[in-house]
């Protein structure tokens, strides 16, 4: 007898096997149960026939209640009318632990609710959906960096300085100094691209923001590229492919989970270099143009970037930000100076920026001047200004919010959704 995972039995047609799992859910038929079991792989139907199982096998179904954990021997067999293609037809079935008034049914929850009980919405079909594109997202995105000669090189969590602001800092005790929780790796894949050219970092981010939306998190995860020798345009160029590379190879392998999702992606098949590119002036006017009250000079908002991304198919690059809205590391552009050489990636549909990044500045004596300007203390800086030091080049990367980007693969209305354990301004638990 062969033990196998719900998502191999297509191959196991035939064959005796045995399932180890929970129950999702049943119902019976005068004298068939039909077992609905789940293992984390997939969903299959088990059928008890009265007629072809023992007696205290046909108990052990009857008392089944919602997530009792269970060992199931039977034989696998064809059906076309199930999704997998197949059914297991009952031969013995052992109950592993009972489950008893298990919170989360068929019926309408709760935002709330779910979230309170997230530890047990994960066995859900939508969370199973979601965190399995996630994890192809972060598999793909890995894969597609290896491919192109991206060298992982992981940043700390800890760190004595800022990279985006003080603002949204969460500060620690680090035996006795302050230390703060990693706003970004940015700074130290700076380092490491000195080194090794073209690298990444993959972790978790913090910010202290006290924002509510749809679109933060505070504690969120980024994939950040880092390439020495490329400027502005070439960074755009790697986030098209990059995004477009990645979002393929997401569709091609999670179409059941999409199916689940209910998510039309049709506009996602769509996501093809190149993208169009907008320069921030522009942007500013067609967001005057549309009726917005904006100020120049300023930031985009949600609403902001919903009407940009609008007049496009695809995902677009919006670049040339001014820099008094970017951080102290970003480079001015020599053409205009009251720009900086920046770029946002907005997707399509209301989900907005995500990606953000630019051409860092590689001149020491600017960078000085800038830690000066942003009233940053340049003692816990001295190690990023000897990147400037010793044989500095013009640079550029970007950072890529998991979250957001698999909240508009799956067609979210909340980016809580995409993290396992959502952490928000007033949720620490579960």
């Amino acid at each position: 007898m062969t033990k196998s995972a719900i998502s191999d039995l297509p191959r196991h047609v035939g064959d005796e096997v045995l399932l180890e799992g929970w129950l999702f859910n049943k119902r019976s038929s005068g004298k068939l149960q039909f077992l609905m079991i789940r293992d984390g792989s997939g969903l299959v139907q088990a059928v008890s026939a009265k007629s072809d199982v023992d007696d205290a096998t046909w108990a052990a179904g009857d008392s089944l209640t919602q997530e009792s954990a269970l060992r199931v021997k039977g034989t696998v067999r064809a059906d076309a009318r199930a999704p997998s293609g197949v059914e297991l037809s009952v031969r013995s079935l052992e109950v592993v632990s009972p489950s008893v008034d298990f919170p989360i049914g068929p019926k309408e929850h709760g935002p709330e609710f779910l979230l309170d009980h997230r530890h047990l919405w994960l066995r859900s079909r939508r969370p199973f959906a979601v965190l399995r594109v996630r994890d192809a997202f972060i598999f793909a995105a890995r894969e597609w960096l290896h491919e192109h000669g991206f060298l992982c090189v992981d940043a700390p969590i800890f760190t004595p300085n800022a990279c985006e602001g003080t603002t949204t800092l969460f500060e620690t005790e680090y035996f006795g100094q302050p230390a703060y929780l990693t706003q970004s790796g940015q700074l130290y894949n700076e380092a490491a691209a000195m080194a090794f050219g073209k690298v990444y970092c993959f972790g978790p981010t913090f910010r202290a923001e006290k924002s509510k939306t749809r679109r933060h998190l505070t504690e969120f995860w980024m994939i950040e590229p880092e390439v020495a020798y490329m400027d502005l345009d070439g960074n755009m160029e790697l986030i098209e492919n990059f995004v477009s590379g990645v979002v393929a190879r997401v569709l091609d392998r999670c179409k059941e989970e999409l199916k689940i999702l209910e998510r039309d992606t049709t506009s996602l098949e769509r996501v093809v270099p190149p993208f169009p590119r907008i320069a921030y002036k522009d942007a500013v006017a067609k967001l005057k143009a549309k009726g917005h009250a904006f100020e120049d000079g300023g930031d985009f908002g949600s609403p902001d970037e919903t009407a940009l991304s609008e007049d496009y198919d695809r995902p677009v690059l919006v670049h040339g930000f001014p820099a008094a809205v970017k951080a102290f590391y970003m480079k001015v552009d020599p053409q205009d100076p009251e720009s900086s050489l920046s770029v946002d990636l907005l997707a399509p549909e209301g989900y907005g920026e995500i990606v953000g990044g630019g051409q860092r500045e590689d001149n020491l004596a600017v960078l000085e001047q800038k830690l000066e300007e942003h009233g940053l203390p340049r003692a816990p800086f001295e190690w990023y200004l000897d990147l400037r030091r010793y044989g500095s080049v013009p640079h550029s990367g970007f950072g890529i919010g998991v979250e957001r980007t698999v909240s508009w693969i799956c067609g979210l209305s909340h980016l809580r959704e995409a993290a396992p354990f959502p952490r928000m301004i007033h949720r620490l638990t579960p």
